[in-house]
């Protein structure tokens, strides 16, 4: 009898599938087509549309951590904000040698620039400045407008 209840279940399983897929297919077929939609009509000249200022933000250099501290106090740059250096990362520290090479580094840049300072030596790093413009004396700008006459033709000399 067990057996029986089965195929009988399977058969209603597959009687209500039909039914359902039937069911579908008849509310498809009962949907309305929808309207057709106009496309605009064309702009002319006059009513040309145009939008506002977009601004590109440059994004986070960092990724967003939700679960980092932020401290919510922002402190003003003050008179130990020159004089204080971040420590190096462990990744800074063994691309330049290790402690004892940055110790040794930091220990030869202080004595040479103790040695500056007492032999009045310039500084390692100095500003640039520019030098002036080279400029020709009379005498040279002279036989320079000669040469090019001879040649066939230059532009008048600039009066000074």
């Amino acid at each position: 009898m067990d057996g029986v209840a089965v195929a009988l279940r399977g058969e209603q399983g597959a009687a209500l599938l039909a039914g359902l897929v039937l069911a579908a297919a008849v509310q498809a077929q009962q949907v309305a087509p929808p309207d057709p939609v106009e496309p605009p009509p064309a702009p002319t000249q006059g009513d040309v549309t145009t939008l506002g200022e977009v601004r590109a933000l440059k994004p986070d250099d960092e990724p967003l951590d939700l679960y980092r501290f932020k401290n919510p106090v922002q402190v003003q740059p003050n008179r130990f904000s020159r004089t204080w250096s971040e420590p190096p990362s462990p990744e800074q520290v063994s691309m330049s040698g290790g402690y004892l090479m940055m110790g040794i580094n930091k220990g030869l840049a202080a004595a040479a620039q103790g040695v500056n300072k007492l032999t009045g030596g310039p500084d390692q790093i100095q500003s640039a400045t520019a030098r002036p413009p080279p400029e020709l004396t009379d005498d040279e700008q002279r036989r320079a407008q000669e040469v090019c006459v001879q040649q066939g033709g230059c532009p008048a000399p600039p009066a000074r």
